[in-house]
């Protein structure tokens, strides 16, 4: 059985910086990309970064320049955020897309206030 467990999510202040882990459980086939979605109250999830399994990355325009996607030799993403402002503010959701079905992690929280 799969699962995706992120972690890393918190209460930092505006212009602090904040590193999510997602740990994968389970083996996953055909993985095409993996990446990390939010989504804020009231608001649709969207992507946030992305990584193919070729090492493109794409990024929401809201968080080029602050924010960087990575991953380990599993395939597992990590998500680096700096700068962070309030907007950034949302449950933020580890995704692994494969060639059949995306996995979803349960998320993490990020408030960013002072």
């Amino acid at each position: 059985q799969v699962q995706l467990v992120e972690s890393g999510g918190g209460l930092v202040q505006p212009g602090g910086s904040l590193r999510l882990s997602c740990a994968v459980s389970g083996s996953i086939f055909g993985i095409n990309a993996m990446g990390w979605y939010r989504q804020a109250p009231g608001k649709q999830r969207d992507m946030v970064a992305q990584m193919t399994t070729d090492g493109d990355t794409n990024y929401a325009d809201s968080v080029k320049g602050r924010f960087t996607i990575s991953r380990d030799v599993k395939n597992t993403p990590f998500l680096q955020m700096n700068s962070l402002k309030p907007e950034d503010t949302a449950v933020y959701y580890c995704n692994v897309k494969t060639l059949w079905r995306d996995y979803w992690g349960k998320g993490t929280l990020v408030t960013v206030s002072s």
